[in-house]
């Protein structure tokens, strides 16, 4: 089990410019939400940013310290107009969206 500012640190380690907010959706330590603004997003497309944040994560999921990370990965632009909501794929089988934590004040 790990917690939400371990998986954020991860993430910084290979895209240090980012804006990171995780949620753990089950409280479990396991299944993530993950919430990445980078202008180094600018010009790719979504699964060129989510593939550079997987094969980070490939030993942990592996090793099945994280079993789940739901990645939205954005350019700033894009974070702006942005809803608030996370979408949870495994509640009730259906999937539903979930408000987001605000992020932590620094």
């Amino acid at each position: 089990m790990v917690e939400t500012t371990w998986v954020e640190d991860e993430v910084r380690t290979i895209i240090p410019d980012a804006t990171v907010e995780c949620v753990d959706l089950n409280n479990t330590g396991d299944h993530f939400h993950v919430r990445v603004i980078s202008p180094s997003f600018e010009g790719m497309r979504p699964l060129q940013r989510q593939k550079l944040i997987l094969n980070h994560f490939k030993p942990h999921i592996a090793a099945n310290v994280v079993h789940a990370l739901d990645l939205k990965c954005m350019t700033p632009a894009q974070a702006e107009t942005a809803g608030d909501t996370v979408f949870h794929p495994h509640a009730g089988g259906t999937g539903i969206h979930i408000r987001r934590r605000p992020p932590k004040e620094e």
